[in-house]
């Protein structure tokens, strides 16, 4: 049965300011994580509002705007950060504590935010129930089963806590920044993964995201880059990565090349010069025109599978394999795995 406490409600939102020295989490979707408030193009608006809509913003991006460095990665909904100090204009110094990267800051990713895309934990019950994570590409979040939009454009990786039984094919969630339950439908989600994943499964999850567009910093399923596809794919299954690839170089495996398997990675960089790109192997050989990588190209502006050729065999550095071993990455989230540890940010090609 439908409790009736959640059902025919329209569930409003609340997001009480956040404050320097706090923990927070994020409210919308998909954020995106800026090297500074100044940097911000008109172009980016879309983005930066309290709805942040990630995937008009992407849409209205011509090639060239696809690879601005002014953005530095994108968080998910429900992510954790910490916030060092929020700005009279409403903009947030926050550290991405999910995505390592140790070299930049050991306690995760630092970066900004509009500070209306988050909401204070303290104020975002932890509420107990069966952890789930979205396995659709793309999902909606509805005030009740089969009833408004109340969150568009929930991605694929995203963590929530399951606030009850199923009820005719949807599964009431809790999300940050809404006092009651919001509604999947069932089959958008599945139960977290109690063991570590394949590295073919993590594969598959990744060749979905094919001919999404390239775009630096990208984690989401509207524009993404080569280390976020990286990040994004092991995410569904619980293991936190570092987010960029020379950071994941240095917490995966290295191989001797010819060993690799589909599901491990490849990493190339230019003579003397730091890891710039990553992407899956999908098969190997000990020929390098036998070689295909899945990735997201810059160059070809969105995630391709194609063989490993010219410029990319020339610049193939090795290939790593992820050593998972369970051990949460956050106290409430049971059932994720670490990867290595987080060590060494190169640019995101």
């Amino acid at each position: 049965m439908c409790d009736s406490r959640f059902a025919g409600r329209r569930f409003l939102s609340y997001a009480p300011p956040v404050k320097a020295g706090s923990t927070a989490l994020v409210r919308v979707a998909v954020a995106t994580l800026w090297d500074r408030p100044e940097r911000v193009r008109p172009i980016d608006a879309p983005a930066l509002t309290p709805a942040a809509d990630v995937r008009r913003w992407v849409a209205g991006l011509v090639p060239d705007q696809q690879i601005g460095e002014n953005v530095l990665s994108q968080l998910l909904l429900g992510e954790q950060v910490l916030v060092e100090e929020v700005r009279a204009d409403g903009w947030a110094s926050v550290v991405a504590i999910e995505q390592p990267a140790a070299k930049l800051d050991p306690r995760g990713y630092p970066g900004w935010l509009p500070s209306d895309q988050l909401v204070d934990e303290s104020v975002a019950a932890d509420h107990a129930g069966e952890r789930v994570v979205v396995d659709a590409t793309a999902t909606a979040l509805r005030d009740s089963p089969d009833g408004d939009v109340a969150l568009p454009g929930v991605i694929i990786g995203t963590s929530l806590t399951a606030a009850g039984p199923g009820y005719r094919g949807w599964r009431p969630v809790w999300v940050p920044g809404h006092e009651r339950p919001l509604w999947a439908v069932a089959r958008d989600l599945a139960p977290v993964l109690e063991r570590p994943p394949a590295a073919e499964e993590v594969l598959a999850v990744a060749a979905r995201l094919l001919d999404v567009a390239y775009v630096w910093g990208g984690v989401s399923v509207y524009g993404i880059d080569c280390s976020g596809l990286v990040h994004l794919a092991w995410r569904r299954f619980g293991v936190r990565l570092p987010r960029d690839a020379d950071d994941q170089a240095a917490a995966t495996t290295p191989l001797v090349l010819g060993d690799e398997l589909p599901g491990d990675l490849y990493f190339f960089a230019r003579p003397d010069k730091p890891i710039h790109h990553v992407g899956f192997v999908v098969a190997p050989s000990d020929r390098s025109s036998g070689r295909r990588l899945l990735h997201a190209s810059y160059t070809r502006r969105r995630v391709v599978d194609e063989p490993v050729a010219g410029e990319r065999a020339a610049t193939l550095v090795g290939t790593h394999r992820v050593p998972v071993t369970a051990g949460p990455a956050r106290a409430s989230a049971p059932g994720t795995y670490s990867a290595g540890s987080p060590p060494l940010r190169s640019p995101a090609s």
